[in-house]
């Protein structure tokens, strides 16, 4: 299993993920619908973001990386933003966010990609993460606290109306 980089090499497995995301996680699919358009274009919007070039406003230096099975399936995206010195990130958005394909829950891919990572938000020179999850959210919570978060409080989302449950988690 590897975190790659967006590529257009990857457009395939990448449909077939927001495909598994449309069918049965359609409120997270509008996030993935860009990619429906113009896949080199939104590969390339990625790449801007990690650069902290063309942001739309609110937005912070992002890297995504895709998460592939061994069989080259794709199960799962993350997102380490380089900061969090916004108002909503700092709230209730963290440092991390992640999905993974419905297909592929509960199989502990989540607690694997997360690990792997970590591991990337420490050679961007992040010692310690804030993840977020809604509070209801247990399977995200258990992965959060397999790589070793320690929950800091659940708040009440300023920008979404839901109670959110804050970690904090030293990279590795």
């Amino acid at each position: 299993m590897e975190l790659v980089s967006p590529s257009c090499e990857y457009e395939d497995v990448f449909l077939a993920f927001l495909d598994d995301i449309k069918r049965f996680d359609a409120p997270n699919a509008e996030f993935y619908e860009p990619a429906c358009s113009s896949f080199s274009k939104y590969v390339q919007s990625l790449i801007d973001e990690s650069r902290g070039v063309n942001l739309p406003e609110g937005y912070v230096p992002c890297n995504h990386y895709w998460f592939l099975n061994q069989k080259g399936k794709m199960v799962g995206v993350l997102r380490i933003r380089h900061h969090i010195e916004t108002p909503f990130l700092s709230h209730e958005g963290g440092h991390i966010g992640y999905d993974i394909a419905p297909s592929f829950r509960e199989q502990g891919y989540g607690t694997r990609m997360l690990k792997h990572g970590l591991v990337k938000a420490k050679q961007l020179g992040l010692e310690k993460v804030l993840i977020t999850a809604d509070e209801d959210n247990i399977a995200s919570r258990k992965v959060i606290e397999a790589n070793s978060g320690v929950l800091e409080q659940i708040v009440m989302g300023r920008f979404f109306p839901c109670l959110v449950a804050k970690y904090w988690v030293t990279c590795q």
